[in-house]
């Protein structure tokens, strides 16, 4: 994300005293590296941090610009979603996408981070029966209330959680709204282990799921393994292993025909299609009464601030919201289809 500085009330460098008026600015410097667009679905091994990640393939690439659509821990595998360039205006859209993940929960001992990486804190003999399981899971589904992880990047009075957790601080982080539209228990290895599948919405933190689903079943426990299966648009057929993707020596760069358009993590949002009298309208940044739209939008989008895709003539056109009875324009994109307005 850019930020613009406004300018000051006086002029660096003027004419005064025969000086130039560019004196005293800052030369514009080139950035590095190629100019890239488009998404690079990264199936992320155990062992690395996102931000880790992003920092290699954008090496490997040489891109100018990158960023994740959506933290992974260390300990996770699976897709991890990185925007080259103008994709970076799309990470919003991906990161308030469905997620699926698979983990499996180990009972018995409770650990500081809530996962194995952490150091045991509690431990416990008690080991739940599968209908206990299944009985206590209900109460985790729909929209519900969470507490993070205290090895989270939760901010407490402008500090990381999990910096002031690693200083050996009590962190109390308060309840948040989360949503979980699915979470089932699919197998039983062992009394001491059990595999779930969930898919939820936005920053729902599997391990207080583990943490708390433990709890409800009268033990403790923490997640041993953990999978992100799906993030918005993007499944497993998309990831591509991350030691496909790096490169030494003299090898080349790998092949931007590896990304994705940027578009595609706008996918999962529902389409409406627009005219051209109505598309116009849209560019113009006016809105459009959603009576005049009757018969057009589509049953899944929600007509209480929900996003739909604004599709011209099979072009997409951009992004707008319903809001109050109006659709109004909320991203347009270029002629190009793979550019939010306004980037360069």
């Amino acid at each position: 994300m850019s930020e613009r500085m406004g300018g000051g009330g006086g002029r660096p460098g003027g004419p005064r005293g025969g000086g130039s008026g560019n004196r005293g600015r800052r030369p514009h410097r080139k950035p590095k590296g190629r100019p890239l667009d488009g998404w690079l679905i990264v199936d992320k091994p155990s062992g690395i941090g996102s931000t880790d990640v992003v920092n290699k393939v954008k090496r490997a690439f040489q891109a100018q610009k990158a960023g994740h659509g959506g933290t992974l821990d260390p300990l996770a595998t699976g897709l991890l979603p990185v925007a080259f360039g103008a994709a970076t205006k799309t990470v919003p859209y991906v990161m308030d996408g469905t997620k699926t993940y698979r983990f499996t929960l180990r009972f018995g001992e409770a650990r500081d981070t809530d996962d194995a990486d952490g150091q045991v804190v509690a431990t416990s003999e008690a080991r739940p029966t599968d209908e206990q399981i299944q009985a206590a899971l209900p109460a985790f589904r729909g929209d519900i209330m969470q507490v993070p992880p205290a090895f989270s990047a939760i901010k407490i009075a402008g500090e990381r959680a999990y910096d002031l957790a690693r200083e050996g601080q009590v962190v109390a982080i308060a309840p948040r709204p989360a949503r979980v539209d699915r979470f089932e228990l699919i197998e039983r290895p062992d009394a001491d282990t059990a595999i779930f599948h969930v898919e939820s919405g936005k920053g729902v933190y599997m391990r207080s799921l583990a943490r708390d689903l433990a709890q409800a079943c009268g033990t403790v426990g923490h997640i041993a393994a953990l999978r992100r299966l799906r993030v918005g648009p993007f499944r497993e057929e998309h990831g591509i292993p991350l030691d496909r993707l790096l490169v030494s020596g003299d090898t080349p760069p790998p092949s931007p025909d590896l990304l994705l358009p940027v578009t595609t993590a706008l996918a999962d949002i529902p389409a409406l299609a627009v005219n051209a009298a109505e598309a116009i309208r849209l560019q113009q940044g006016q809105a459009i009464n959603l009576v005049e739209l009757m018969g057009r939008i589509p049953d899944d989008a929600d007509p209480d601030g929900g996003l739909v895709r604004a599709m011209a003539g099979g072009r997409l056109l951009g992004l707008c919201r319903l809001e109050e009875g109006w659709l109004q324009p909320e991203r347009l994109l270029t002629g190009s289809g793979d550019r939010f307005a306004g980037e360069d």
